[in-house]
This record gives C-alpha cells, structure tokens and sequence, in this order.
C-alpha cells in the first residue's frame, strides 16, 4: 500500500505542475479570477460527471467542512500561485510556493505522531533541497526582476500547505466527495470576490481551452494527492506531492524557452534520487 501511494503522489505532482503550467500561461491572457473560477468550475463538472461511476461514499458533515475548509484555504492559494506565475518568472515562483507549501504538512505529520524512518526523511530533505535548486533562475524575462511575485508565491505556499493538511484530515468513507466540497467553496469564494472587486469573471476566447484544461488536470491532481495521503504519512506524500515544479519548469522550457541552468538540472536528479530514497525507506 506504501509503494502505491508514493506512485500516486509523484503522479500527483506531474499533474500539479501541468495544471500549473497552464494556469500561468491562461493568466497571461485573462484575469486571474476568471481563470482560477472557470478552472475550477471545470474540474467541479468534471467530479459531478462522474460521480455515478463511482463507488458509494458515506460522507459525514465533518468531513464535508473538512473539504470546504480545504477548498478554501486551497482556491487563495491556487489564485495568487497564477497571479504570481502571471507577473513573475515561472522557474521562481513556482519552486518557492513548492518549499513554503512542503512545510506545514511536515510540522502537521510530525505533530500527528508519524515517524518517518531514518532514510525517508534523508529523502524529505533532499526533495526540499531539490526544490530549492530548481529555483535557481536563468535569465530573467525582459521586464521582469527575480524577485517580482515572490511575496505572493510565499503567501501562495503556506495557503496550499494549509489545503493539503485539511484535505487529509477527511475520511476514506467519504469518497471524493471533499473534493466536491472543496470545489464548491472556492468557485464560491471567487465569484463573490471577483463581483465585489469588478473583476472580468469570464476569461478571454483565446485562453478557454487552456483554462479548462488547466482546471481539469488540476482537479485529477487532487484526487490522485487524496488517494495517496489516505494510504500513506502526510509528510512523505506532500513532500512527494511539492515536487510538482519539476514539471513546470521542464514544460516553461519546452514551450516559452526559458533556460534550465545547471543548478535545476541537479534539482531534478536530487528529485529522483529524492523519490528512490523515500520509496526505498
């Protein structure tokens, strides 16, 4: 069961990264709330198309405020990580969500009692310096600082963080009925928000397509987040789970040229090796 939430979790985090990918790029052509509410309306539909192809679920009221509380803390988090992609550089901010995102789920883990063993917390440590590592900048985009965004990737991290240790405080008897939940209060909280603010609520032609891809991975990370945390310790699945910067940076150089230096090269083979010692202990 171990080895299959830990498959699960790196799953987990390639799709963070694609999701987040395409959130950044859809946040370059609209405004952030209209990406992050029909993003995030997408993957709700998607959840709600499918529940008649899932197993029954018993979900109690705790658990749904779980989920809610998670959607939450998770949709500011998710809006001001596309915020932060749209104005800054991509391989930094992203990577620094990453690190402040890893840090209350460890405390949290630690706090409940798990004890991970000596080799997978070597492993834990090695991820965190992976990550920090693929934060190592290239060149930076023309008009942009290094440190442009970064407040708001702090702020993003600790908000994720916080979504990662609520959604594991739900029970396996409630399915993925969180989820919905969690779905439910942050297109909630976005559409009040962006009436209040008069932000455009509807993103731009051009970027529908990426939005709704963007919200669908998005939402299949979660899931695929949620199954592992209920199989394994928290720590070791969100430290698995906040790799994700891996593949946004590799897509942010695939598609917009940005330059991996050496230094995030060595992140990514820290982040294997990070994953090998973690599944090994």
């Amino acid at each position: 069961m171990t080895e299959t939430s830990y498959a699960l979790a790196v799953l987990s985090s390639i799709t963070y990264g694609a999701a987040d990918f395409l959130g950044g790029l859809a946040t370059k052509r609209s405004s952030t709330f209209s990406v992050v509410i029909f993003s995030q309306l997408a993957g709700l539909i998607l959840m709600l198309l499918s529940l008649p192809f899932l197993p029954s679920a018993t979900p109690t009221a705790i658990d749904i405020a779980w989920g809610a509380a998670s959607g939450l803390a998770g949709g500011i988090g998710v809006g001001l990580l596309y915020r932060g992609l749209s104005i800054g550089v991509m391989s930094v901010v992203a990577p620094v969500t990453a690190v402040c995102a890893v840090i209350i789920p460890l405390v949290a883990g630690l706090v409940l009692g798990e004890r991970p063993t000596p080799l997978a917390i070597v492993g834990v440590m090695l991820a965190i310096l992976a990550i920090i590592l693929v934060s190592q900048s290239g060149p930076i985009e023309r008009g942009k600082h290094i440190g442009t965004g970064l407040g708001i990737a702090v702020a993003s991290g600790f908000a994720i963080g916080i979504f990662l240790v609520f959604l594991q405080r739900t029970g396996p008897s409630a399915g993925l009925w969180p989820l919905i939940a969690a779905r439910g209060a942050s297109v909630g909280l976005f559409i009040v928000g962006g009436v209040i603010s008069r932000a455009t609520l509807i993103p731009r032609r051009e970027s529908v397509l990426i939005v709704l891809g963007g919200g669908a991975l998005d939402m299949l990370a979660n899931i695929l987040y949620l199954l592992a945390v209920r199989q394994g310790l928290l720590s070791i699945v969100a430290t698995l789970t906040a790799l994700y910067p891996a593949s946004t940076i590799i897509l942010a150089r695939i598609v917009l040229r940005e330059r991996l230096r050496p230094l995030q090269q060595a992140g990514v083979a820290c982040a294997a090796m990070a994953i090998v010692l973690i599944v090994s202990g």
